[in-house]
């Protein structure tokens, strides 16, 4: 008999996520023991014919404890400098242990903008899948040295999920403090039961995602929910646990019951279509009638001005942008045909009325179908 873990017997590609509370004691100093431990797991997966690429935290972690710092830096000059620190050692660590086994590695940071803007996305593509070509385990950080908000992923749940989705993987493994998604916090409420599988990430489902963890790390339960939605939808499966756990990585490829498997989404999204709905950070909202939102949502329609009751922020022509409802939420997200400003003077306005407003026509629709992305909020299933 057949189940939902077999897959995991079988995934090839495999981005392993290690996060700070993982490999790195309070203090943040490594924790080398687990992580040679993990190590020594992830390089026996490749010995037999997997690909491994590790998204890894603990850089600022590791500058923390190299500088004698207690508290996690709170400006962006701040984190970049203690992240300086630590990337180097951070590296260094995962050279060391991976030549034991007769295994190179290769150090790969990246920002925001190297998987938003199209040529770099591929080029990040081509990148990491000839390093796996080479037999080379990729070891990918975000750039925090350079990284600012305007171009940062967050935390580096949203960053393995990326690189999943890029370069077609099979599984995500995150590795966190918690054995998987819960029916409530297991840190507060020790009863709480562990969630085996997820066949759909529903808004119940999202609704149990909890706060950030611990002071050192930068995600919780909420962005390993979202980052299960981004993997999913791209046709990834993924799986939330324990990285203390004895054996852990070799427990989920084996297909064992341990942690939360997010099953891949029955309705996955192309690569361009993961490009607008994941990469990209929207420059403005339009404001969309309910008539519009259901043309959307339940018939698959392109967004025309008629449906447009407002437009907020400052965008050009092939600008991504938020599709909300009346009250605000968002319901898809589409590259525009037109700048704001023009979509300004035709909102709510017939397609035919474009020329005579704008001195000519170039689409019927602000945003086509082929380049819209349905939303989670929009519904439960993105097309």
């Amino acid at each position: 008999m057949t189940t939902h873990r077999d897959c995991l017997r079988d995934a090839k590609r495999i981005v392993v996520k290690l996060g700070t509370s993982t490999i790195a004691h309070p203090n943040g100093e490594l924790d080398m023991d687990r992580l040679g431990e993990l190590v020594d797991q992830m390089a026996e997966a490749v010995k037999s014919g997997r690909e491994v690429i590790v998204v890894t935290s603990g850089a600022i972690g590791v500058g923390m404890s190299r500088l004698g710092l207690t508290e996690r830096p709170k400006t962006i000059p701040e984190k970049q400098a203690v992240a300086a620190v630590g990337q180097g050692l951070l590296m260094e660590s995962y050279e060391r242990l991976f030549r034991k086994h007769s295994q190179i590695v290769a150090q790969v940071l990246l920002t925001r903008e190297d998987v938003t803007e199209r040529v770099r996305h591929l080029n990040a593509r081509h990148t990491l899948t000839q390093l796996l070509n080479y037999g080379v385990i990729p070891i990918v950080n975000e750039n925090d040295t350079v990284a600012v908000d305007e171009i940062k992923f967050g935390e580096n749940d949203t960053l393995s999920s990326l690189v999943s989705a890029l370069v077609g993987a099979d599984l995500l493994i995150l590795l966190s403090d918690v054995d998987g998604l819960h029916t409530a916090d297991p840190h507060r409420i020790p009863e709480a039961e562990r969630i085996p599988i997820i066949a759909e990430i529903t808004p119940e489902v999202q609704e149990l995602g909890g706060g950030p963890g611990s002071k050192l790390g930068s995600g919780g339960m909420a962005t390993k929910i979202q980052a299960a939605r981004i993997a999913t939808l791209s046709g990834v499966a993924m799986v939330v646990a324990h990285g203390a756990h004895e054996n852990i990585i070799n427990r989920v490829l084996n297909g064992e019951d341990v942690g939360t498997l997010f099953l891949p989404s029955r309705r996955t999204l192309g690569s361009r279509k993961r490009w607008i709905a994941f990469y990209q950070r929207a420059q403005g909202d339009l404001v969309i009638d309910a008539g519009a939102a259901e043309a959307l949502i339940d018939h698959g329609k392109s967004l025309l001005p008629i449906g447009i009751v407002d437009v907020k922020g400052f965008f050009e022509e092939g600008d991504l942008v938020r599709i909300v409802d009346p009250e605000g939420e968002e319901v898809a997200r589409g590259l525009t045909n037109y700048a704001s400003d023009e979509i300004k003077r035709i909102k709510g306005l017939p397609t035919s009325e474009i020329a005579r407003v704008l001195g000519e026509k170039y689409y019927d629709e602000v945003v086509h179908r082929d380049n819209l992305v349905i939303s989670a909020g929009g519904r439960r299933s993105i097309s």
